[in-house]
């Protein structure tokens, strides 16, 4: 698959800086609503899904810490919002590397904390956060405390499902040659102990690294 190039650096940093200002206000309405609220990086060509069959590179330089800024300004905007509320909330920066154009602020209040606090795998080794990686933003990354966790990608034993919702018998063999080359990877298994309809393990593939990042 060949990249796609990204050109317009100059547009991209000024889509950057609107996509800032229109998400500095906490939506009350979502939190009340859904128990949470977040926001992910919506900057063109970052947040499409590539129809020309290319990939899209990760933001880098001054993109990558422009986006980084941004949500650093969102989230302490949130937070000074979210303690006029008078009550407990999870709040964290969702940092991701490589991925980094997965990034985003996510806040839950209510049953939402449980869920967030539990949702990325702990692995049992231990890395750290290293600020110096991103530029003029060293010093503000360094005021927030830093969690490590695993960025993965989830399937499960349905994945490949039965023939007759294939177009033809060649595509259902070939989504059948490209799991079973994938489940070839390292990866966790987590077999349930009640099966969810005909779920009855998932598979884990890490794709990267995330850091969970939270001021008190």
């Amino acid at each position: 698959m060949r990249r796609q190039k990204i050109r317009g650096h100059k547009r991209r940093h000024r889509h950057i800086e609107e996509w800032r200002l229109e998400n500095l206000d906490l939506r009350f309405d979502l939190i009340e609503k859904y128990n949470g609220d977040h926001i992910d990086i919506v900057v063109h060509p970052w947040c499409d899904i590539s129809i020309i069959n290319s990939k899209i590179p990760e933001p880098k330089a001054k993109t990558k810490e422009l986006m980084l800024s941004g949500l650093i300004d969102i989230y302490e905007s949130w937070k000074k919002q979210l303690d006029q509320l008078g009550q407990p909330y999870y709040f964290k920066i969702w940092l991701y590397e490589p991925r980094f154009s997965k990034s985003q602020v996510v806040c839950g209040i209510g049953e939402n904390i449980d869920y967030y606090e539990n949702v990325f795998f702990k692995p049992g080794e231990s890395k750290k956060l290293k600020p110096n990686n991103y530029g003029q933003l060293k010093n503000r990354l360094e005021n927030f405390t830093w969690e490590y966790r695993l960025d993965e990608d989830h399937y499960d034993n349905t994945e490949v499902g039965e023939p007759d919702i294939y177009a033809s018998r060649q595509d259902y063999e070939d989504t059948k040659k490209w799991f079973t080359k994938l489940l070839k990877k390292p990866h966790r298994t987590n077999k349930f102990k009640e099966p969810i309809g005909d779920i009855i393990e998932s598979y884990s593939l890490k794709r990267g690294d995330i850091w969970l990042g939270g001021q008190k």
